[in-house]
């Protein structure tokens, strides 16, 4: 039986890939495979992947015929995975060597549906820690306790879904697959999900993976239209914690999460082509509109005055627009 599955995506990573396949490789065991998806590269990457078939142990290849993005493949990835456990790395970050049997023995002591990790966020030659926004560690918990408070940051904020470990009976669940299509702010609808309907978690102190911040290919590094993905994206974590038993306590959190997400990226417009600048204030004003307006009133009411500023302007421009029209 195979007890670990290492989902990795890749796609025009020929630089970095290397890198990733050599951690991969220091972590090897005979009961780990690692599930390698080349999400239809145009560069060197399918060749160093066919590579890595043959010679990295544990390894499985599959091919995307046209690009789907990283939900996709991911999804690919875990269509493809047979073990007890799984997770994800990202073809351009790396692990230390022996993390995943760390990781895997984490879960497997605690007993819980998942766990989230601690990780090294690496800048050209800095690096700097960033951790999971829960206190309490190496202790069973109550995901859903971890959704808030609405006005700090917790653990649905910490959205990297290769920082953690995940039992198999959560795919079972439907609960780890991605929004097939989303190409940017994929793994919020996720981890939202994810805190909402598993049973337990916890959080572990390990720090074994590598994220590689700034990679010119990156789409946090693009500004076209795919970065404007993430209105889809909370739209569904808005529509979901809706549906919620305890949506009154929970959506104050999703709104103002998603406010705040609006209004970085309205304080940040200049790196946008015009028209994706355009459309992404029309985009967001639309959003806006979606949202309960109570829950809004109070989200714009708790955040600080530069964030909330930008945000009634933006209110104020589109009903001033449809007063003329």
């Amino acid at each position: 039986m195979v007890k670990l599955s290492v989902i990795v995506p890749f796609y025009n990573v020929q630089t970095y890939a290397p890198d990733t396949l050599r951690s991969l490789r220091a972590n090897a065991r005979e009961d780990f495979e690692f599930i390698l998806v080349d999400d239809c590269s145009a560069d060197g990457t399918p060749d160093i992947l066919e590579r890595a078939r043959r010679e990295l142990p544990g390894a499985v290849l599959v091919r995307h015929e046209q690009n789907g993005g990283l939900a996709t493949a991911r999804n690919t990835g875990l269509d493809a995975a047979s073990g007890e456990y799984l997770t994800f790395l990202d073809g351009d970050d790396w692990i230390a060597p022996g993390y995943y049997e760390q990781l895997l023995g984490a879960i497997e002591g605690l007993g819980v549906d998942f766990v989230r990790t601690d990780h090294v966020q690496c800048t050209n030659r800095g690096r700097s820690v960033h951790r999971v926004p829960v206190g309490r560690r190496d202790e069973v918990l109550d995901p859903r306790d971890a959704i808030l408070p609405a006005d700090r940051s917790t653990s649905v904020d910490y959205a990297f879904a290769w920082a953690g470990i995940y039992h198999r009976r959560l795919a079972d669940q439907g609960l780890l697959h991605f929004t097939h299509g989303l190409r940017t702010a994929e793994d919020r609808p996720w981890i939202w999900r994810l805190h909402r309907e598993a049973r337990t978690f916890a959080v572990v102190g390990l720090l074994g993976v590598f994220y590689r911040r700034g990679v010119s290919t990156s789409l946090t590094q693009i500004g076209d239209v795919r970065q404007l993905d993430f209105i889809r994206a909370f739209d569904q974590v808005i529509e979901e914690t809706a549906r919620d038993r305890e949506a009154d306590r929970l959506l104050p959190k999703a709104v103002r999460t998603y406010c705040a997400i609006i209004s970085h990226h309205l304080g940040n417009i200049e790196r946008f082509e015009p028209a994706v600048a355009r459309k992404l204030r029309t985009m967001s004003a639309a959003a806006m509109r979606r949202m309960p307006q109570d829950v809004l009133k109070a989200a714009l009411d708790s955040m600080d005055y530069e964030r909330a500023a930008r945000l009634r302007r933006l209110r104020r421009r589109t009903v001033a627009g449809e007063v003329a029209a």
